[in-house]
């Protein structure tokens, strides 16, 4: 079975538009269980624009899934996670203007830093996935770096035209075989929702898929609980390759 993990990053997103208390995070994330999340994803940002340091420490006191802590590689979002110690640690690249995550790491150009940030959060028993483009050069050194996972962008994928998705998705594929013959997790996320889910989740080996954005804007209409129901029915359709 397909691991599903619900990012509730937008319910943030809702309650800061108005710097009030609710929606909250943490109820969305109980719901989100109830319909059949095996995880609960959720992204630490350093301009801090939705998720707070209060929401991640009620949530690793709630949620009674693994939990999967989005950070970048500074310093002090290293140390809030080695202090609160998630399940897991996607380490992903951020920049201040970008609306959401809109690329890989770049482990070439910066992989001191990120082999850094990688040995502190292994040290403290926490498992780490790096999310990269699905490019192979970028994969060979994840797996150098020791990691437990890479999540691959889908984004490209997610936002291609219909001539052109084939095309996305075979990169996928490529790297997804990478990935396994280096012994690493597969996941994916980024732009996945209930129309394009499926060709990625059939992908051999997949084990993890993290979405958010669709999920949450089908909650606004369905209902938290229903919204993930529908995304876990969809993904317990696929045949394991």
């Amino acid at each position: 079975m397909i691991e599903l993990g619900v990012n509730v990053d937008h319910v943030a997103t809702v309650r800061q538009a108005r710097r009030t208390y609710e929606p909250d995070p943490a109820i969305a994330a109980a719901l989100a269980e109830q319909g059949g999340a095996d995880g609960i994803t959720f992204h630490l940002r350093e301009d801090r624009r939705h998720i707070q340091e209060r929401d991640v420490d009620v949530l690793m006191k709630t949620v009674t899934v693994k939990t999967n802590l989005e950070i970048a590689c500074d310093e002090p979002t290293v140390d809030i996670a080695c202090r609160y110690k998630p399940t897991w640690a996607l380490l992903v690249p951020e920049g201040r203007q970008e609306v959401t995550t809109e690329g890989g790491l770049n482990l070439t150009a910066d992989r001191g830093r990120v082999a850094r940030a990688v040995e502190r959060l292994r040290e403290q028993g926490i498992l780490v996935s790096l999310f990269l483009d699905p490019d192979l050069e970028q994969i060979d050194a994840a797996e150098q770096l020791g990691v437990d996972a890479v999540e691959l962008h889908t984004g490209p994928y997610a936002n291609a035209s219909a001539a052109s998705r084939p095309d996305e998705l075979q990169r996928l594929a490529s790297a997804g075989q990478r990935i396994r013959q280096a012994g690493l997790r597969l996941h994916a996320g980024h732009g996945l929702n209930y129309v394009n889910v499926r060709p990625v989740a059939a992908l051999p080996e997949m084990i993890e898929l993290n979405i958010g954005h669709a999920i949450v804007s089908r909650a606004v209409m369905v209902g938290m609980r229903d919204a993930v129901a529908e995304m876990r029915r969809l993904l317990d359709l696929i045949q394991p390759v």
